[in-house]
Formats: structure tokens, C-alpha cells, sequence
């Protein structure tokens, strides 16, 4: 049984899923869901999928991961022979739990931001962008320090790591909720170097940068 991917094009979770698959050239079926407008993912017939109701979801033979972090993570444990986007040692594991985390941070407040200005959720968009600007201000002079010390990454490894994977969606579509990067030169240095991976994959509203140095 192929691999397959339920996904949205323009959910930032999906992308970041889709990514990973194309980072690790893992070969898959995608199976699209429409979340805007038709609400897909909230139907019964996708609730027995995933009864959270959410996407991304993996399939892969019997197995099925119904949250980005479970998808990143068991793509990197399964699919990299390199060993180096879930590396296997006690304080790269912390940090990547911690950046895993604060992802889902972004994705409660920048990300929440975009749904509110692109797809009409729910919620208070200038609290989302309030919180959106702590977490960036706090990621900007992480990455500063890190170039200073010689680190491209999130992480202290010296490659990128699911970390990367799991918040670079929310960075690069900031924009879309209002939130500006204007003020984050280490971000979007960082954003950069994400987009210069190898396998590093687009979708609407994120370009290729440029292949000029």
C-alpha cells in the first residue's frame, strides 16, 4: 500500500508535512481535503480518519499519524538514513522537543493570524499577531546568537533538524496574518537557508529563493 498524504495546499501544518516528504524524496499519494470552504476535515467521513478532525494525516501501510508532529517525526525516524533531522543524542533530542513545541506555539498565534485573514476562522487576530511578535522576537535573537556562535539551525547541530521543518511554515507565511518580518533579519536569513536545502519544496505564497549567493 502506498504512502498517502491527506492534505490542504494551503494549510501551513500540510506544508510542512510535504516538506519533509520531499526533503527525504519519499514517494507518496496525495489525497487532498478540502478544510476552506467546504470544511472537509470536520465531515464524518473524515473524522473516521482522524477524529480530531485535522490535516495533515499520513497513511502509511497500517500505520496513520494524525498530527504534524507525529508525521515529521516518524518520517525522520523511518525515512532518513542520515540520522540527522531526529538525532539520537539526549540534548539534541531536548531541543528539538522544545522547538517542536514552540511551533505549536506559532501555529496557535501566527498561525491562527493567517487563518483569521485568509480563511475567515474565528478568533482575535491582533491577539494572535501579539503573540506571534513575542515568540518571533524571541526566535530572531536566538538564530542572531547562533550565527554569531557559528550555528545556522534552530537546534545546536550542525545540519537542520524536524525543528526546522515544524516552524519554518509559520515563519514564511507570517505575512499572510499581518505579522511583518521586517524587524527579524535573522529569520529571515534562516528562511533563506531553509529554502536553499536540497529537495526544499514550494507551494502558494512561498517562493524559491534565489540562486545567487
Amino acid at each position: 500500500m502506498a504512502m498517502k498524504l491527506y492534505d490542504f495546499e494551503l494549510h501551513a501544518e500540510c506544508y510542512a508535512a510535504r516538506l519533509m516528504l520531499s526533503l527525504l524524496g519519499v514517494p507518496h499519494e496525495v489525497e487532498t481535503v478540502d478544510v476552506y470552504p467546504e470544511a472537509a476535515h470536520l465531515t464524518p467521513a473524515f473524522r473516521a480518519i482522524n477524529p480530531l478532525g485535522r490535516v495533515p494525516v499520513l497513511e502509511d501501510g497500517a500505520l496513520r499519524f494524525g498530527t504534524v508532529q507525529g508525521i515529521l517525526a516518524y518520517l525522520a525516524a523511518a525515512y532518513d538514513t542520515s540520522g540527522q533531522w531526529a538525532p539520537d543524542t539526549a540534548v539534541l533530542r531536548g531541543e528539538v522537543a522544545g522547538w517542536m513545541a514552540i511551533a505549536a506555539e506559532l501555529a496557535a498565534t501566527a498561525g491562527q493570524a493567517r487563518l483569521i485573514e485568509t480563511m475567515f476562522a474565528q478568533g482575535d487576530a491582533e491577539a494572535a499577531r501579539a503573540g506571534a511578535e513575542g515568540l518571533l522576537r524571541v526566535i530572531d535573537q536566538h538564530l542572531w546568537f547562533g550565527e554569531v556562535e557559528g550555528r545556522d539551525w534552530l537546534c545546536s547541530a550542525p545540519h537542520p533538524t524536524i525543528a526546522d521543518i515544524a516552524c519554518f511554515p509559520h515563519l514564511v507565511l507570517s505575512e499572510d496574518g499581518g505579522i511583518s518580518r521586517q524587524d527579524y533579519p535573522a529569520i529571515r536569513r534562516w528562511i533563506d537557508r531553509v529554502k536553499r536545502l536540497p529537495g526544499f519544496t514550494v507551494m502558494s505564497g512561498v517562493f524559491a529563493t534565489s540562486s545567487a549567493l
